[in-house]
């Protein structure tokens, strides 16, 4: 059999003939054929096939117009670097002109659909081609099930654009959706002719085919995304893909403790890819909500990496709004947020407190959306609804601030701002406060006089449990004032529950604090044993701390008399305070002078501890 001359050829093009099949089932199992010399060389990238030019022109239709248009009609060599799939592609296809059995998958499917499209192997010029081949493939064995969907869609990466101007990527991003949305309306279906609720699909399970989205590229996992979100894939759903993606795509970076960040953002093109990932990611997330499905330790996580890859502002700010929704379920671990040690400042803090504001802000401002009757509650009065929600975040505020306070680099502005952020009646207690103040003050000894007062001026005394007084009377980190503040409050509480009326001393701070407990009997009705019990196991702890305001005073006036000469040498406006501290003085030593002949109950002693109560002062005696 001899090779076909370029004239033979180009009579051949203007219609349909078929090849036939003797040279095919020869050399069905030899490849290349070589009993026949080759006539034509197809260069494919840095491979060379050694062809022959009869069965190629006899399926390709692009094969058969290089030749027939060629000014040579002697040609031997074609340049075919453009092959989707390169020198593996155009090797099967080329077994497949020759009539070599070849095995389509799901592996090489996409490559050879898009190989026969460039190679124009249709029906037009041949019956069987391999582009109906790889069509019959994809309609039976692709599109009806969602792994082997996004298994060719990945293989379609490396075919673009081909994959994508052939219209196979949109036709496997449509059939992914269309059974996606067909699998939620079978398990609803199911859900409601069982009567039970369905188990949860879990990230872990390997058949879950959000788990597979994992191994598409950015680009292609966002198309898939927002294609099932447009057509009413649950947001719970929507949050497992995400978490599962991100934490695929970004792992090692994705983290929650601050020392395991550092040396994870040194290559530059490294973080630029992990910047596109977090930003796409944020952008797919469910809609702002206190009832997202997002888990807060996810977005915790996505705004530490935001932060040390540099995203965007809007990025950032959409994470801090997230968190700040769902604050009230925060732990420390969630707000601790590092600096961007990259930005080349020396002298850096350790913690962005200025994101932790903002976090804090929009939980203190934002509006229940889900209330029922509509009604707008304010944020700053203690009967507000969201109560129970702030005494959680001011637990979880005292907590961040005694952790910053170890900064030696936090300025004591930023902790200031912090400390003064939440409205008085967000603490039951203070010592939480009182802990971090002291902390702050220890680490940072050299800080001014004023921002030491204004700092210490965030603590309302009232509130310090005796412990916390105790501590605070002695400790001298604390300005005078405050010591002396402490000492004030300390002498109306023990004058009042002296003279039974303690009730009246604190009636007005158990109405607005139901949760903190106070000292003596209960309201409720006791029998006369009871009574007698109770009464006397109070005297026994008034006596006790008697004798312990005794050694605090002690203490306290070795110092009185230095500490008026520089209240007032700093402030001739500090004579009321040293004329008002004389009266206390003398006042605390007749409580001590009467004490054996104290009534507990008596009448005058309540009127005495109610003058004392008009008098008092919540921040400040001076």
């Amino acid at each position: 059999m001899g090779v076909a001359t370029v004239i033979e050829l180009r009579q051949s093009i203007s219609g349909k003939r078929s090849f036939r099949p003797s040279l095919g089932s020869r050399h069905a199992n030899e490849w290349p054929p070589t009993d026949v010399s080759s006539d034509l060389t197809v260069e494919v990238g840095t491979s060379s096939f050694a062809l022959h030019k009869f069965p190629l022109v006899s399926r390709s239709g692009k094969i058969r117009k290089l030749l027939s248009e060629a000014r040579d009609s002697k040609i031997t060599k074609l340049n075919l670097n453009s092959t989707p799939g390169g020198a593996q592609s155009f090797e099967l296809a080329a077994k497949f002109c020759y009539g070599v059995n070849i095995e389509i998958t799901i592996s090489n499917v996409a490559m050879l659909h898009c190989a026969s499209h460039y190679l124009l192997m249709t029906e037009e010029f041949s019956e069987k081609n391999l582009e109906s081949k790889t069509e019959t493939i994809l309609r039976e064995n692709v599109m009806p099930s969602i792994s082997n969907s996004i298994s060719v869609l990945h293989s379609c990466e490396s075919l673009l654009p081909t994959s994508e101007e052939i219209g196979l990527v949109n036709r496997l991003i449509h059939s992914i959706t269309t059974n996606v949305c067909k699998e939620q309306l079978s398990s609803g279906l199911s859900k409601l002719e069982q009567n039970s609720p369905l188990k949860p699909l879990e990230v872990n399970n390997p058949d879950w085919w959000g788990k597979s989205l994992s191994i598409l590229g950015l680009d292609l996992f966002q198309k898939v995304l927002s294609s099932v979100k447009s057509k009413g894939l649950k947001q719970e759903m929507v949050s497992r893909i995400l978490i599962n993606y991100a934490q695929c795509s970004l792992q090692g970076v994705m983290v929650r403790d601050l020392n395991s960040c550092k040396g994870s953002f040194s290559d530059v093109e490294t973080v630029k890819k992990q910047r596109l990932i977090v930003e796409t990611v944020v952008g797919l997330l469910p809609a702002q909500s206190r009832k997202s499905p997002v888990p807060l330790a996810f977005l915790s996580g996505l705004l530490k990496t935001a932060n040390m890859v540099s995203a965007s502002n809007m990025c950032k700010g959409d994470l801090e709004k997230r968190i700040g929704l769902q604050l009230d379920q925060a732990i420390l671990e969630d707000i601790l947020i590092p600096v961007n040690t990259q930005n080349g400042h020396h002298n850096h803090t350790l913690y962005d407190t200025d994101s932790v504001v903002r976090i804090f802000s929009i939980f203190l401002n934002f509006d229940e959306e889900e209330d029922s009757n509509n009604v707008c509650y304010d944020f700053d009065s203690p009967r507000s609804p969201k109560q129970s929600l702030i005494l959680k975040v001011s637990k979880l505020m005292d907590s961040y601030l005694a952790e910053i306070a170890l900064d030696s680099n936090l300025m004591p502005s930023k902790f200031i701002s912090l400390s003064e952020l939440l409205p008085d009646h967000a603490r039951v207690v203070t010592d939480g406060l009182y802990r971090a103040v002291d902390i702050f003050l220890k680490v940072h000894p050299n800080i001014k006089e004023s921002e030491r007062y204004r700092l210490c001026k965030t603590i309302d005394c009232q509130k310090l449990s005796q412990d916390a007084c105790s501590h605070a009377a002695q400790n001298e980190r604390l300005p005078v004032q405050m010591a002396v503040q402490v000492l004030y409050f300390e002498q109306i509480r023990l004058r009042n529950a002296l003279n039974g009326s303690h009730d009246q001393f604190f009636g007005l701070v158990n109405s607005q604090y139901p949760q903190r407990s106070g000292s003596g009997v209960g309201s409720g009705a006791i029998s006369p044993r009871d009574n007698y019990a109770s009464v006397r196991r109070e005297n026994r702890e008034l006596k006790l701390e008697v004798a312990r305001m005794r050694m605090r005073l002690t203490d306290l006036e070795k110092d009185h008399v230095s500490m008026k000469q520089e209240l007032v040498k700093a402030n001739p406006a500090n004579k009321l305070f040293k004329s008002f501290t004389k009266k206390l003085g003398s006042k605390v030593s007749s409580l001590f002078r009467m004490k054996s002949d104290v009534k507990p109950f008596g009448a005058k002693a309540a009127t005495d501890a109610k003058f004392l109560f008009q008098r008092r002062r919540r921040h400040s005696i001076s």
